[in-house]
């Protein structure tokens, strides 16, 4: 039997590339950390800061966020969007997310079907 310990360590790996995905998706439009974070969890996807802003300054590091810092509600925030590398990148990610997910949609089928 599976510890539920190590289910978690596996649920973590699966979800890890995914919000990378996720991430490049929602900053098509920008956002500040909260706000992204908020976006992503009315979507389905609870991600905690200790994750996040990590992979958002690792992304913008990369190229693939551009930020600015803007005046929001009495405090000034620091927006990230998509760079245009961050455009391609999302683009080919994507086709790849949907050609895995269709791929192994049917493994996973065909072994639900047998059994």
């Amino acid at each position: 039997m599976m510890s539920e310990e190590h289910l978690d360590k596996l649920r973590q790996e699966l979800r890890r590339g995914i919000l990378v995905l996720a991430v490049l998706g929602s900053l098509r439009q920008p956002h500040y950390g909260y706000s992204l974070r908020k976006q992503l969890q009315n979507a389905g996807l609870d991600i905690d800061e200790g994750t996040l802003y990590p992979l958002v300054r690792r992304l913008a590091d990369q190229g693939l966020l551009s930020s600015e810092w803007q005046q929001g509600e009495g405090r000034e925030r620091r927006y990230y969007q998509l760079s245009p590398e961050g455009a391609v990148l999302l683009e080919s990610l994507t086709a790849e997310w949907q050609a895995l997910n269709n791929h192994v949609g049917k493994i996973v089928e065909v072994d639900r079907a047998i059994n």
